[in-house]
């Protein structure tokens, strides 16, 4: 039997058997490796996407409302949404939490003091308060208070501060000063107005409005509204991902908008997940051959052993030793391609994280457990390719 055995490496190691087994080890090296850099990189897209060290709170909220197109200019019902609408959008799988924009249906007049003769119509919207990104205690009105509170949108003051103030030669102002000077607010219907002093507590980075509290806007509504009810024509969502492909479709598909920004990643998403999967795919492509390529090799080796093999059984010799030595041959060899490759990807791991912690951005200087995962379930796939054919082949034979 030792003999028998002397040949089979004989073979192995020489002629057409050893080219083979060496474009089929290549092979599998190069097919687990691409495998394993799409399940890191994909990974890695997921933990920049949702790990709370890379969080931007101020992305995770959008402000959505209808384009304006010219089909529906000057029909202002055709800018809001309607129930149904509302009800879809609350069902998005992307949405965390839904908010209505309210807007004012009174006049709004706003004067500044002092010398800064600033005066302008202006408008309220108010939204649920867990949808700021501006926390002050005064952020609070009740019935009988002669004290506004606001909220500014932050640009709102760079266009003063960098466009009208410049233009018209009047003193730039911080928000600290802003915040210090008392408006004057006075709110109408045509018929009767009411006087109110408006205190700024904030500026928004996240909803471009002029905001005041909820029971304020109810309460004018009420009293003053020229209208009954008015429509919805903006809403608010928080959604953990604002890149996420799905949601920018849903946009898309049915005429939203919102802050183009927020959604800029999208398309780089996109293509980072094409390239993810172009790359599992010849991973796959290679893996497919690698298996094939062993294959032929264990049946050049069973092919010319054939006289071998059957005198051996004749002998008395099991066909479950045969394949067990077959096997022998291999599995060290899997084991050692997978530990290489593992480890080839911790080195570009480290280095990809040393370079993403420059830029501010947090990932995992260690493979992902899935690529732990993976490397087991290419190899045994190949162990039990490789198996299934050695068994075919051994039992034809003998």
């Amino acid at each position: 039997m030792r003999p028998f055995f002397e040949l089979l490496k004989k073979i192995i190691h020489t002629g057409i058997g050893k080219s083979r087994f060496l474009m089929a080890s290549v092979g599998l090296g190069i097919a687990m490796l691409l495998i394993l850099v799409a399940i890191q990189v994909h990974s890695n897209f997921n933990q920049l996407l949702y790990s709370a060290k890379n969080q931007n709170e101020t992305a995770d909220f959008l402000v959505i409302n209808k384009k304006i197109t010219n089909a529906i200019m000057g029909q202002s019902g055709k800018s809001a949404f309607t129930p149904e609408e509302i009800d879809r959008i609350k069902a998005q799988p992307f949405v965390q939490s839904f908010g209505l924009i309210t807007s004012s249906r009174f006049k709004v007049v706003v004067q500044a003091p002092g010398d800064l003769h600033f005066a302008t119509d202006m408008f309220f919207e108010s939204v649920a308060d867990s949808f700021l990104d501006v926390k002050n205690d005064d952020w609070k009105w009740n019935t009988g208070d002669r004290t506004i509170p606001i909220i500014l949108p932050s640009d709102f003051l760079n266009l003063y501060n960098f466009g009208f103030s410049l233009s018209q030669d009047l003193p730039q102002i911080s928000q600290e000063t802003v915040k210090a000077l008392p408006l004057q607010v006075v709110i109408s219907n045509n018929i009767t107005q009411e006087p109110f002093i408006g205190q700024v507590v904030g500026f928004s980075d996240r909803i471009s409005s002029f905001l005041v509290p909820a029971s304020f806007m109810s309460w004018a509504n009420d009293k003053y509204g020229t209208t009954r009810e008015a429509p919805t024509s903006r809403v608010i969502i928080k959604t953990p991902d604002p890149s996420n492909p799905t949601l920018v479709k849903f946009l898309e598909d049915n005429g939203y908008t919102t802050n183009l920004d927020k959604l800029k990643f999208s398309k780089t998403r996109l293509i980072v997940q094409t390239i993810v999967s172009v790359i599992g795919f010849f991973g796959l492509i290679l893996l497919l051959f690698a298996m094939l390529v062993f294959s032929m090799f264990i049946q050049l080796i069973i092919a010319s052993c054939k006289r071998e093999i059957q005198l051996l059984v004749m002998l008395g010799t099991a066909p479950r030793q045969l394949k067990r030595y077959l096997l022998k041959q291999f599995v060290p060899l899997y084991i050692i391609i997978g530990c290489v490759c593992v480890l080839l990807l911790a080195g570009l791991q480290y280095m990809t994280a040393v370079v993403l912690a420059k830029h501010d951005m947090v990932v995992s200087i260690w493979p992902g457990p899935g690529v732990f995962a993976g490397t087991v379930l290419v190899l045994g796939l190949v162990y039990i390719v490789n198996l299934l054919t050695v068994s075919r082949y051994v039992n034809k034979e003998s």
